[in-house]
């Protein structure tokens, strides 16, 4: 099986999230920290209309309630900015919170069995959003699943900071 980095396709060489928000949690910074070096380290993602290969600079923000994808080229040229409603994703953002509060505090105190059953949840509610964001990318930007699991944890820290 190939590399991901080497299939055809575009992909993210930076990823950046706006710090004028502010900071969370030790816990969440470094949910932060990993989900940027491994979206950097393998992902998908192919602007409509980018050319094959491209690599791209990202940076997430939320503006008015609304996530904000700037991607640029690796000049720092702006080439097209997405805006998404987080309408759609403020349920699976709430129940992600409250079981990532859940997974947290049973890390300290619960049985290996609690925190296995509790990090299964913690997985479901995440592949529910990082499909719900496949779904509002469609169209915009082709993203695989691991790389949409990887931004969502992403917008969840963002979401989190505000």
């Amino acid at each position: 099986m190939a590399d991901k980095r080497e299939q055809p396709g575009g992909r993210l060489v930076d990823v950046e999230l706006d710090e004028t928000i502010g900071r969370t949690t030790p816990d969440i910074e470094h949910e932060r920290a990993v989900a940027i070096f491994d979206l950097i380290e393998e992902n998908v993602f192919n602007p409509v209309g980018a050319p094959e290969g491209a690599r791209f600079k990202l940076k997430l923000s939320l503006a008015d309630k609304r996530l904000v994808f700037d991607i640029r080229n690796e000049a720092d040229e702006t080439l097209v900015t997405h805006i998404l409603s987080l309408t759609p994703f403020r349920r699976v953002i709430k129940d992600y919170f409250m079981i990532c509060d859940s997974y947290y505090e049973a890390i300290r105190s619960a049985t290996p069995q609690q925190i296995e059953a509790i990090d299964m949840g913690r997985r479901g509610i995440h592949n529910d959003g990082s499909q719900t964001l496949m779904e509002r990318l469609e169209g915009k930007i082709g993203v695989d699943l691991d790389t949409a699991r990887r931004l969502f944890t992403l917008i969840c820290v963002l979401h989190r900071r505000s």
